[in-house]
């Protein structure tokens, strides 16, 4: 790093051997186990014993890039910014379907206007962002008592929506606070992750409205249900048939040349990935509305 006015807060679950840290590090280390808890429980636990002014949350799978510090401080210049939010990357020594995971996520066909989470955008205020990559006020986490919540993932989302709509202050998104993120490879751990950011973003519609109920979060869904009852009233009508096919050739269409973005030795993996993505998404953004309560709040 090229800012050395900090301190590490490492959380594991249980002791780590000694020899995994640096024998002469250049600043203090803390190793705090907390035993088998959930991200927000973790975090929450270091508030107190850090001694910064800033809290800088990075996760197990991701690394910031030197000038990480140096960039996002900047931003704390304003009072009004509570927190700030960076880009997270997939780093170059990933493997190939790890990649091909990062890809879909930076294509705009997926994420949507969300896509500044992980190819650079423009410097922007925004009112929910994931903690891979935040750093957010000391006093701000202490007044609300941390994330204060079982929810993972989700955990970041109800932080900010009492950072930006109780306390009304804001959190910026700057591109040159860089991490980055290591992927879950294709198919089955990528598909695994979004079954669960879907689950808890349609739970989150009810128990968190004023962040989560956007339409663009429902899109997957009504692609999902498009498709199955689609398919039922074609079987009856000609013409809708038509216009049914027609819809899913358009589709299918727009995958194969946002596949083509992924180059040559990804286009299929990626061609495939972005389909199964909107599935999984769909259909567990329903199981989510559909929930009384997640595992997390029992």
């Amino acid at each position: 790093m090229d800012y050395q006015d900090f301190e590490i807060i490492i959380l594991p679950d249980g002791p780590i051997d000694n020899a995994l840290l640096p024998v002469k590090a250049d600043v203090p280390i803390k190793v705090i186990p907390t035993g088998p808890l959930r991200p927000g429980k973790k975090r929450d636990k270091a508030i107190n014993d850090a001694r910064g002014e800033i809290l800088a949350i990075i996760d197990d799978d991701t690394y910031p890039r030197s000038d990480w510090l140096k960039n996002a401080l900047k931003n704390f210049s304003d009072s009004d910014i509570a927190a700030v939010g960076g880009l997270a990357i997939t780093p170059p020594e990933d493997s190939l379907m790890q990649k091909a995971s990062g890809l879909i996520y930076s294509l705009p066909l997926v994420s949507g206007k969300f896509i500044y989470r992980y190819t650079p955008g423009k410097r922007q205020f925004v009112e929910d962002f994931p903690s891979c990559n935040f750093l957010v006020r000391k006093s701000i986490m202490q007044e609300l008592g941390g994330f204060k919540t079982e929810f993972w993932p989700g955990e970041d989302t109800k932080l900010c929506l009492e950072i930006t709509k109780k306390l009304k202050k804001k959190i910026v998104y700057d591109p040159q606070a860089l991490v980055y993120h290591h992927r879950r490879a294709l198919f089955r751990p990528h598909l695994r992750q979004i079954a669960s950011y879907s689950l808890h973003r349609g739970y989150f519609v009810k128990r968190f409205p004023q962040t989560s109920r956007k339409i663009v979060y429902f899109l997957p869904s009504a692609f999902v249900i498009y498709l199955i009852l689609g398919a039922f009233v074609a079987l009856f009508f000609a013409p809708i048939k038509i216009l049914y096919i027609g819809s899913i050739f358009i589709y299918l269409i727009l995958v194969l040349i946002f596949s083509f973005m992924a180059g040559l030795n990804l286009f299929v993996p990626v061609g495939i990935g972005i389909i199964l993505t909107h599935l999984t998404y769909g259909i567990y953004f329903i199981k989510g509305q559909i929930s009384k309560k997640l595992s997390e709040e029992q």
